[in-house]
């Protein structure tokens, strides 16, 4: 378990960061697996209706991961003030909270997946396939959010490792079930997805195997599920919020997928393959962020508020300088990165990916500043900028996509994200400044009590 309270903030910043890193290459591992064997091994058309589903699946199940991600939050502040009870009641509700969504969410989008697509418009050539795939991981929602429930509580302890380890292990066990529910059973595409599913089903079980044998502070029993129900609404004021913000985000990406739809199935798969890829790259950033929000609340729970702001600053720096790197090389490699996914028989497929990356890939610093802002905000308990800088996102994205779309076609959609990414930050940077004068406030509070207390104590 990393304590991030103590030692070099930029050290202990970057040895929590890089197992996360890994670990969350390896989770875009399991969509970029399925598109690369679908649009391999199927079809172009198989592989813009799992395209297709993107922004739905992330509309309801982004919900739940960032719904667990914001619960997780006083699980680390209890951690870092070393209140150990605390740290098991939290875990408790945390898991019936997370059961509850799961049933809501699982109920939702199998009833509603059908119409859903048809609203969204998608292209009568690929709405059945898209279905079936979406359905089957709809039906897996529960493992899934049982498995980012775990992995964030095994985070919030300081423990960024082994969910990686696991999550390796489920990119290899979905890859082969790819290839084994394709290729041999002819599943098509409900394959792939059953595939993904399997495979974060054992990741659950793998992690929930690992906090039995290994992590005895979240070993629970029937009484510790005994009188928490009054920390539900402690638990929710935190997690709700991330969730909803994840939402309000992907409703953005519905959106967007609404309007591409309309540029036909083509346009679909260029959108899915670059957006697959350029996943993979901004995980960079990401990662980064989330360190912060663990970094924020275990040294909010210990105290440390100048330290807050000196990580914060260092990692910040560090984010930018590595993300300006990884958008030059993915502009450079766009051609082979696309010829990877679809082929080198798609030229249209290939110049529109180009241009996906000319309007992202630059933008990359953008994202990594708005990213550590949010999720340090959100570890320091303040959900609520971070919820209406989500808002702001939606709309420039919603902009972008209505209008420009009409202007340019597929270069408006290409201008989606940066677009929204430039809105959330302009939203997050005075909130993020009032913060600081606070830690830096309660800092000196601190230290002038210190030395009253040790003038004390010498007297």
């Amino acid at each position: 378990m990393w304590d991030l309270t103590e030692g070099s903030p930029i050290k202990k910043i970057i040895m929590f960061t890089i197992p996360l890193l890994i670990g969350n290459l390896f989770q875009q591992l399991y969509n970029i697996s399925d598109t690369i064997i679908v649009g391999r091994t199927i079809s172009i058309r198989a592989l813009a209706a799992v395209g297709a589903t993107d922004s739905l699946f992330a509309l309801i199940i982004g919900f739940a991961q960032g719904m667990t991600a914001g619960l997780t939050i006083l699980t680390a502040q209890r951690h870092g003030a070393r209140d150990y009870k605390g740290v098991k009641r939290s875990f408790a509700v945390n898991i019936l909270i997370s059961v509850a969504v799961s049933l809501i969410l699982t109920s939702i989008g199998v009833l509603f997946a059908r119409p859903i697509l048809t609203v969204m418009q998608t292209p009568r050539d690929i709405i059945d396939d898209a279905q079936k795939f979406i359905v089957v991981c709809f039906w897996g929602i529960g493992v899934t959010v049982l498995y980012n429930l775990f992995n964030n509580t095994l985070r919030a302890l300081g423990n960024s490792r082994t969910p990686l380890f696991f999550l390796a292990l489920a990119c290899v066990v979905n890859i082969i079930l790819d290839f084994i529910f394709i290729l041999f059973f002819h599943m098509g595409v409900s394959g792939a997805g059953l595939a993904s599913v399997i495979a974060q089903g054992l990741s659950a079980i793998w992690c929930l195997v690992f906090i039995k044998h290994y992590v005895p502070e979240l070993v629970l029993y029937r009484k510790n599920f005994s009188k928490v129900l009054h920390e539900v609404k402690q638990h929710l004021k935190l997690g709700l919020p991330m969730g909803f913000q994840t939402s309000i985000i992907s409703i953005g990406a519905v959106i967007v997928q609404i309007m591409l739809n309309t540029l036909g199935s083509g346009a679909v798969a260029a959108y899915t393959t670059a957006g697959r890829i350029d996943f993979l790259a901004t995980q960079l950033s990401l990662s980064f962020g989330i360190t912060m929000a663990t970094y924020a609340a275990q040294n909010l729970g210990a105290g440390h508020y100048a330290r807050i702001h000196k990580g914060v600053r260092q990692a910040m720096g560090l984010s930018c300088s590595l993300s300006i790197v990884m958008g030059t090389l993915i502009i450079v490699f766009a051609v082979p990165l696309c010829h990877f996914f679809v082929g080198n028989q798609q030229p249209a497929v290939t110049h529109m990916v180009q241009v996906y990356f000319l309007c992202n890939s630059t933008m990359y610093c953008l994202l990594s500043i708005l990213l550590i802002m949010r999720y340090t905000l959100q570890g320091l308990g303040r959900s609520l900028i971070p919820t209406l800088s989500s808002s702001v996102e939606l709309l420039m994205r919603s902009f972008s996509v209505i209008f420009l779309i009409k202007l340019w076609g597929f270069a408006g959609a290409s201008l989606a994200n940066p677009l929204a990414w430039l809105g959330a930050l302009l939203m997050l940077i005075g909130s993020y400044g009032t913060v600081v004068h606070k830690l830096k406030t309660l800092e000196s509070r601190t230290h002038t009590l210190g030395k009253i207390q040790m003038n004390t104590e010498v007297y």
